[in-house]
């Protein structure tokens, strides 16, 4: 196991979150992303953080995991919910603190925001993602989802 640093993703990091999305989307969802379309919503975020941020994992090696948040206001709370997405680890990453390390760190960060609380949406089939949230403290939430979108 390697030692994994965290840190906010740069310029030089939006082709590995790209292929790293890419996967992401095939693995959970058997959906193939356009790369023109995804590049330039990764450049977005990079690009305006009022549209979120990335964190990415590194070893010595390589970047070998990443997350984005973006945030939801509350007006019932006053204050701001923030919305893990585009959560990878490389397949042969898992299992090794990669997610642990992205995850300490935004609760830290999250916590010295003011932020009210952490919120993700996994796949319901995905058994193994729900456990590690649930080891990490998560719990189900009580709404379900509902969508109107162009695919």
């Amino acid at each position: 196991m390697s030692v994994v640093t965290v840190r906010d993703a740069r310029g030089d990091d939006i082709e590995t979150i790209v292929a790293f999305n890419v996967a992401l989307a095939l693995e959970t969802e058997s959906k193939h992303l356009d790369r023109a379309t995804l590049r330039a919503g990764v450049e977005a975020v990079l690009r305006d953080s009022s549209k979120g941020f990335y964190l990415v994992a590194q070893t010595s090696a390589a970047v070998v995991g990443q997350l984005m948040i973006t945030t939801e206001w509350s007006d019932w709370r006053n204050a701001d919910w923030w919305w893990l997405q585009s959560v990878y680890v490389e397949p042969a990453a898992r299992r090794d603190g990669v997610f642990r390390a992205l995850w300490t760190e935004v609760v830290a960060r999250s916590k010295s925001a003011g932020v009210r609380g952490l919120r993700l949406y996994v796949e319901n089939e995905n058994s193994r993602a729900q456990e590690t949230y649930a080891a990490l403290g998560m719990r189900r939430a009580r709404y379900a989802m509902y969508e109107l979108g162009q695919e």
